[in-house]
């Protein structure tokens, strides 16, 4: 049962990378290597929905992404552009990318400064015991 849900979630998101298919990832090759836009949703996808599964998070979760294939430099993530440029076409680093920008997507910043604040509250409330024995 399931693993008939599991293949059920699949289809919807493959039906769903192939209707949306260019308003999800914007995909640019500055070299002559070829990537399967099918192949970028479909990680892309799956990746947004295991960080979506993974931290509870309700809304559904498709930040804008603009992959580059051929980078100049090292492969990486811009947070600010929302890119994840590659010299060479990378599974494993596009999915992680895609996880790093869908988890920015869901950590607003009002998400951000409600944890920091929790944070810093719980360190004022602990004690250590060689404080407490001066």
């Amino acid at each position: 049962m399931k693993n008939m849900v599991n293949k059920g979630i699949l289809v919807v998101l493959l039906a769903t990378a192939c209707c949306a298919q260019d308003a999800l990832v914007s995909i640019t090759s500055k070299s002559r290597q070829r990537v399967s836009s099918f192949e970028v949703n479909k990680i892309y996808l799956l990746a947004c929905s295991a960080v979506q599964r993974e931290f509870g998070n309700s809304n559904a979760l498709h930040p804008p992404i603009a992959l580059v294939v051929g980078a100049d430099k090292k492969d990486a993530v811009d947070l600010d552009k929302k890119q994840i440029l590659l010299k060479r076409w990378n599974r494993g680093l596009f999915a992680q990318g895609v996880v790093i920008l869908a988890f920015e997507d869901l950590l607003t910043p009002q998400r951000r400064t409600i944890i920091t604040n929790r944070a810093v509250s719980w360190a004022d409330a602990t004690l250590d015991a060689r404080e407490m024995q001066r």
